[in-house]
């Protein structure tokens, strides 16, 4: 496959990641795209057009075909090539338990409220935890892949959704080279049942920051990158099949698009981006996809409105002798408006470059000169100049016109690869930093959205992280003494450090977005009272093992009145991680540990310990522990 690994198996050596590293200057540019060609279809409204009809496309694939004919020869025979598959009860009132970027976008996580039960996916299965009623007891469990399925070893379960009474449960076959989509039911009593598998073609979709699904109301929007074959366009046009079943293409001509400039097939283009949306209110599962041509390099952000996707290598044209090879970014409306797309200089570092004003029409994201988006760790290493573009909806058009110089603001430049950023209110904030963090002389940048001057933050430790704390941001990060700041930032007219809690001898122990929770005080107001949680470890070598979750704990954390303190801790045991048997997906690269608020009581999911705590006086302590393990 096309990524810096060939499979997940392989990433776990994190003495790879020091040879990204060490390469980081190898970020790379393109050509400038082509002016485009003459068009073979007449406009007669703005926005992103497919192709009329399959004659259209495939003279477009004989072009991109010839293209990839040339750079294999270049490569002296070495092809990079995918192979490809052949083509209820009702539910009781759940609670949003994921920290999710945007209200009512439920994202894919490894612990969601199904009434009066939480589900857990861990290591290739699902369990089914009672919490109705003040209980706190096992249920059920089941495997997370089909029976009978012949090698599950081939296969990582990453993401769950719940709609109604469904438990959706994706993930990415090696052996069938697709993303697996396995639904499972629900019942009442907590008890799961197996009910059906379906396999988009696709390739790897991980990536080390992001999620590949999303849930709005009834609407399932899985994103995958697709290796486009374009000698042999059918095996790469995006397919879902049932289990032993028959495959069904799922874009028409008109639902594959190419930017207007790269029309003329003399720009590499060697990925198919693609947004799958699947109906999840209806007995059978009814899906549709619309197909992006771009290259390897990607982002993908999801509002209530739209699907946003960005493709393409950037470097910065304000200089005077810089050329720019911008990016496109696309913008596909869920209420079925045309798509469009615009031409924009500089690279998102992932999701949370981006942030949709549906009042105001329009969409801002930072951009950084060079980067890659947020394939597999690509969002771990970018460079470069910052700037924050603001684009309004009617400027996704057809992908010819570029972004100019006064939709951009250029922001203080950052020093280090490893960039962070946020959105939170009013304002985006965002700070730098290598893998190996140095805590000495950090800072993070408060950029009003509405044009005032950047401030910048001064901190008293790194940062790795940067979230919402109701109205108000919050930094988190190590310090060069071993401990783990929190810092409470007060975004009103001006931007200013609110409180900062140095939590002792202690790191994070995931990176994930879910990882972090914080729960506001009913009726205080723009929360600026409640409790945060955060899977930590004591061990303080920062060696990696962040990313996969090495959580041995729940840090809790009170805030009143903006002014943070420590609440205490929720402890996993470590006696009790025996041999569990596993066979699929036998690595947490989504994490294992989260702080869960639900039904106004306190647990801490860690491995496959729930452990409920109780808070008094500010204090948090262990009521009970279960656990799940099979």
């Amino acid at each position: 496959m096309l990524n810096f690994f060939s499979s997940k198996a392989q990433a776990v050596s994190f003495g790879m990641i020091g040879a990204l590293l060490a390469g980081i200057g190898g970020l790379t540019t393109s050509a400038a795209p082509p002016r485009p060609d003459e068009s073979d279809v007449p406009i007669t409204e703005p926005g992103l057009r497919g192709f009329a009809s399959e004659q259209d496309l495939d003279r477009f694939a004989a072009k991109m075909a010839a293209r990839e004919r040339v750079r294999r020869e270049a490569n002296a025979g070495v092809v990079y090539s995918l192979d490809v598959a052949e083509p209820a009860a009702e539910a009781a009132e759940s609670e949003s338990i994921t920290n999710t970027q945007e209200a009512g976008v439920d994202e894919g996580g490894i612990v969601k409220n199904v009434g009066d039960f939480l589900v857990v996916l861990r290591r290739g299965r699902l369990f089914t935890v009672r919490t109705g009623n003040g209980a706190l007891e096992p249920v059920d469990a089941i495997d997370a892949f089909p029976p009978g399925k012949e090698d599950p070893r081939d296969t990582w379960y990453d993401e769950m959704l719940i709609h109604d009474d469904q438990v959706i449960v994706i993930g990415y076959s090696y052996g069938e080279f697709g993303t697996e989509l396995n639904r499972f039911t629900i019942s009442e009593f907590g008890e799961l049942r197996y009910h059906d598998t379906h396999y988009l073609r696709s390739g790897d979709y991980y990536s080390s920051s992001n999620y590949a699904s999303r849930l709005i109301d009834d609407e399932l929007i899985l994103y995958t990158p697709l290796y486009a074959y374009w000698s042999d366009l059918d095996v790469s046009l995006p397919a879902i099949r049932k289990r032993d079943g028959g495959a069904q293409v799922l874009v028409q001509p008109e639902d594959f698009l190419v930017a207007e400039p790269y029309r003329s097939g003399r720009f590499e283009l060697d990925m198919l981006h693609t947004v799958t949306r699947c109906d999840l209110s209806t007995p059978a599962l009814e899906c549709s996809a619309t197909a992006i041509a771009g290259t390897w390099s990607r982002a993908y952000y999801v509002s209530r409105q739209a699907v946003y996707t960005w493709t393409g290598s950037a470097q910065s044209d304000w200089g005077s002798r810089a050329k720019s090879t911008p990016g496109q970014l696309y913008r596909i409306p869920l209420d079925g408006s045309r798509p469009g797309a615009v031409q924009v200089a500089g690279a998102p570092v992932d999701q949370f470059s981006f942030a949709e004003d549906a009042e105001e029409s329009v969409l801002r994201i930072l951009l950084r000169d060079v980067g890659n988006g947020e394939g597999m760790w690509a969002s771990e290493f970018s460079v470069g100049g910052v700037s924050l573009a603001t684009i309004a909806f009617d400027q996704f058009n057809r992908g010819s016109s570029a972004l100019v110089r006064q939709h951009y603001r250029e922001l203080p430049e950052v020093e280090g690869w490893r960039l962070h950023n946020r959105f939170v209110g009013d304002y985006v904030l965002y700070s730098a930093g290598a893998y190996r963090e140095e805590a000495a002389d950090s800072f993070v940048y408060a950029v009003p959205v509405d044009g005032r001057d950047a401030q910048r933050i001064e901190l008293r430790h790194g940062v790795t992280r940067l979230d919402r704390m109701g109205s108000d941001g919050v930094v988190v990060g190590p310090s060069s003494d071993g401990k783990l700041g929190f810092t409470s930032l007060s975004l009103g007219a001006q931007a200013k450090v609110a409180d900062t809690y140095m939590l002792a001898g202690a790191s994070e122990g995931e990176m994930r977005s879910q990882a972090f929770f914080y729960r506001p005080d009913p009726g205080s107001r723009d929360g600026l009272s409640g409790i945060l949680g955060l899977p930590i470890s004591r061990r303080l070598e920062r060696d990696g093992s962040e990313f996969l979750g090495s959580g041995s704990a729940i840090a809790f954390l009170r805030r009143d009145s903006r002014n943070l303190s420590r609440a205490g801790e929720l402890a996993a045991r470590s006696e009790n991680a025996g041999d569990d048997n596993c066979i699929a997906s036998c690595v947490d690269w989504y994490g294992n540990a989260r702080p869960i608020f639900m039904q106004g009581r306190i647990f801490a999911l860690m491995g496959y310990e729930i452990v409920e705590g109780g808070m008094a006086n500010g204090r948090i302590s262990e009521r009970r522990r279960i656990s799940f393990a099979p």
